[in-house]
């Protein structure tokens, strides 16, 4: 049912308790931060929409009428109720923003989402975090599906649906154990030749595999794969057992390229291996509460080769 138009505003009743209580106009003004000439103004305003007298005003102050002490009284029931509709929304939002979903592409959860999560543990000690770890083009479903509050993907572009920010660079290097006929190369490896090799490499759908592919496109597309593995863990594992010449992220690799484990074949300057890394979340939104906070920790802790590629402010979507 629609309230009637004789019903006044939450804030009219407001200043009528701190009239009642302070028994002044000017001081229940004041206590509320308006002028008095307003708050005068209100009073009188709220007299005419009611219908009836509510002050008795004296150059001693103003206390409430008869008819004034019971609007006085249920104007107290709503506005206490009002009072506990504002503490309830506020702890929905606390709990809300509490809780932070995110979901991210193998490589930046394995090897960037730890430092992260660890800096919003030390801002936002009380954010409950649960973290999902996917190949990019099912991260882009769990955000589009509400599954997730951020997303994180790797490849040339933000997904269809999705907004999204920069956050880092990283580049996928080739790499192949010691004991391979490519350790010893002291040319550049071709595009051609690239392509033409079957390589172990991601299964399809990971930013791994996509920004391989694009790179490949105008050297006749990547050949048959001669493996297919789902996570970073197994393809060092395959490239140091000989299985053959394994594409990933240099991330995955910094310790077993400086053991000597594995070995990075140099390639042409004509092959373009470099990627973002994105943050993404659905398109016409923007991250709050921790999500944000996230945001911001990821500025501040990338590692310094990817540097050249974060915005120097805020986040460059796309």
């Amino acid at each position: 049912m629609a309230l009637s138009p004789r019903v006044p505003e939450l804030g009219a009743l407001e200043l009528l308790l701190a009239v009642a209580r302070l028994g002044s106009v000017g001081r229940a003004a004041a206590e509320l931060g308006v002028s008095q000439p307003t708050a005068s103004a209100r009073i009188k305003g709220m007299e005419r929409q009611i219908g009836v007298p509510l002050l008795d005003r004296s150059p001693r102050g103003s206390k409430p009428t008869e008819a004034g002490r019971l609007v006085v009284e249920w104007a107290r029931q709503v506005v206490e109720a009002a009072q506990a509709l504002d503490a309830g929304i506020d702890a929905l939002r606390e709990r809300r923003d509490a809780k932070l979903r995110v979901v991210a592409s193998l490589t930046v959860a394995e090897y960037l989402m730890p430092g992260w999560l660890m800096g919003l543990a030390e801002a936002s000690p009380g954010t409950a975090v649960t973290l999902r770890t996917a190949n990019s083009a099912e991260v882009a479903g769990h955000v589009l599906a509400g599954d997730a509050d951020l997303g994180f993907v790797e490849g040339p572009a933000t997904p269809p649906g999705l907004a999204g920010a920069v956050v880092a660079a990283d580049r996928l290097v080739v790499v192949v154990a010691p004991g391979h006929p490519w350790a010893r190369r002291r040319t550049p490896l071709t595009g051609p030749e690239l392509a033409a090799t079957p390589l172990v490499l991601r299964e399809p759908g990971s930013g791994t595999r996509e920004v391989l592919e694009t790179a490949l496109r105008p050297f006749g597309g990547a050949a048959q794969p001669r493996l297919e593995l789902a996570s970073s863990t197994a393809l060092k594992s395959a490239a140091m057992t000989g299985a053959g010449p394994v594409c990933l992220s240099e991330l995955a690799v910094v310790e077993e390229l400086a053991t000597r484990r594995l070995v990075e074949v140099p390639l042409e300057a004509g092959l373009d291996l470099r990627r973002p890394l994105r943050a993404v979340w659905p398109a016409g939104q923007r991250p709050g509460g921790p999500a944000r906070e996230l945001l911001v920790l990821t500025r501040r802790s990338i590692p310094e080769r990817s540097a050249g590629s974060r915005p120097r402010d805020g986040f460059t979507e796309g």
